[in-house]
């Protein structure tokens, strides 16, 4: 995200921002970077009142987009609130993709994609094929306390098969780092990351210039999902 700020991107939005405190910690502040934290209204309300009790402030460049996934368009209501579909954007898309349908991953990775330069960071977890018999252990001991709170994980994916799907939806530059990497790289700042997180990897991947389409392509005709599956956080 730094990286992109210093290239000039000036919007980020956090999709099922939930208790998201960046924006309150934003290094950026100075530079004129509005954040656009998307949640249902009902998470955003909950939200506020926390801040209220805490006695926290919003800062003047986050702007809280209410959304109810069911009915509300995810793009006219960022241009609603202020968002240029036609400047480049960084979208944090993190502890969201696991819980949505496969559908709803690609309508949202095309909506993204039509912001010509923009950038996406999201996770998702491998299958548990692909683990040891305690790690599977793990997970369906997390799977039966998601269900307990009426959650699910919906989609998992092969780190080959995620990137043929962001090269597919018009992405390049892709980074995918796994919990090893993410435990190396990190360190203490992720300590907190449990034993059963051992499948999760962090992706980050830009839009292609718009040069590199075909001429028949139009991403900027593409509506993202009209579904409350958008909003892990909510």
């Amino acid at each position: 995200m730094s990286v992109g700020v210093e290239k000039g991107i000036r919007q980020i939005v956090i999709l099922g921002a939930g208790l998201d405190t960046f924006a309150l910690r934003s290094p950026h502040g100075a530079r004129q970077i509005r954040i656009y934290e998307v949640d249902h209204p009902a998470t955003q309300a909950w939200k506020l009142e926390r801040m209220a009790e805490a006695q926290l402030a919003l800062p003047p460049w986050l702007i809280l987009v209410p959304v109810d996934f069911e009915r509300d368009d995810l793009g006219e209501t960022l241009v609603g609130a202020g968002f240029q579909q036609n400047s480049p954007a960084f979208f944090s898309w993190l502890g969201v993709v696991p819980y949505l349908t496969q559908d709803a991953i690609g309508s949202t990775l095309d909506y993204i994609a039509s912001i010509q330069n923009s950038e996406v960071v999201f996770d998702y977890m491998e299958p548990p094929q692909a683990f040891s018999e305690e790690m599977r252990e793990l997970v369906t001991k997390r799977t039966e306390q998601l269900e307990k709170m009426d959650e699910r994980w919906a989609s998992r994916f092969e780190p080959a098969g995620i990137a043929a799907l962001l090269r597919s939806h018009g992405f390049c530059d892709i980074e995918d780092i796994d919990f090893q990497e993410i435990t190396s790289r990190f360190g203490r700042a992720v300590q907190g990351l449990a034993p059963g997180q051992a499948g999760l990897h962090v992706v980050h991947a830009k839009a292609k210039p718009e040069s590199m389409y075909p001429e028949a392509t139009d991403l900027k005709t593409v509506r993202p999902p009209g579904s409350s599956d958008l909003a892990r956080n909510s």
